[in-house]
């Protein structure tokens, strides 16, 4: 799968309708509420860097991951402007490497839906263990299977913005708990020339059973999870979910 390339270069413009602030604001919140006051925090799968930037604002030090050379491009581009002191490094979640510990790891934007191998996943939450300080939180956010079998479902998005537009045909497959989504992406390059991009997207829904079953299997504690931007339990309907786990003793990757 060849995501966020071409998409990259127009995510942030398609994604001008996310409330980042608010976003960043509820994860301080939680993290200040779990012992995490400063320190050095990992935002795994970072994408273009815009919650990594706004957590720095709040006075954490941060290391941003991600697969994507495109989008950490963009990302580094935003750092150069901020003059924030960020390190990126680009690295697939299944197998990145720190030098040394963190306080917390967050992954937001549902990062952990493109875990679709449920073996994957129980290794990103091995890792993420493994660095982690002692009783470090991660947190981190998931897609329900409400949201791709109701909300979303065999659906076609399209929106139009002066120099770029998408095309997203969506399809879930309830039986596998897979959802795909195929964009596509059109780029203006020069005067009325526009350049095609294709990428095709999958996504799993996990249940929070399954969720607090791979937490345990990778050796962290599972805390809390929330219905998104809530203290609420997660409810039948909820779209999103956050996710609280610790780090619980390191028993290998």
């Amino acid at each position: 799968m060849e995501a966020y390339t071409g998409f990259a270069a127009v995510y942030d413009t398609f994604m001008d309708d996310v409330p980042y602030g608010e976003w960043c604001e509820y994860l301080t919140g939680l993290l200040k509420e779990y012992g995490v006051e400063e320190g050095l925090i990992l935002d795994l799968g970072c994408g273009t860097g815009n919650l990594t930037e706004l957590l720095s604002d709040q006075g954490y030090d941060m290391i941003g991951v991600d697969c994507s050379e495109e989008m950490l491009e963009l990302a580094m581009d935003k750092r150069f402007r901020s003059g924030k002191d960020i390190l990126y490094l680009c690295q697939d979640m299944r197998e990145f490497e720190l030098y040394g510990t963190v306080r917390a790891v967050v992954s937001i934007c549902d990062c952990m839906n493109y875990m679709t191998e449920p073996a994957d996943l129980v290794r990103v939450f091995k890792l993420v263990n493994n660095y982690l300080d002692p009783r470090g939180v991660f947190i981190f956010d998931l897609n329900t299977e409400y949201k791709y079998s109701v909300i979303m479902g065999d659906s076609t998005i399209a929106e139009d913005r002066e120099d770029s537009g998408f095309i997203w045909d969506n399809q879930y497959e309830p039986e596998e708990k897979i959802n795909i989504y195929d964009l596509s992406i059109f780029v203006r390059e020069e005067g009325d020339l526009y350049r095609k991009y294709h990428e095709t997207h999958c996504q799993r829904a996990y249940s929070l059973g399954e969720i607090m079953d791979a937490i345990e299997e990778s050796g962290m504690e599972f805390v809390a999870a929330y219905d998104a931007f809530t203290r609420d339990v997660p409810k039948a309907d909820s779209e999103r979910i956050y996710v609280i786990a610790r780090e619980h003793g390191k028993r290998g990757r």
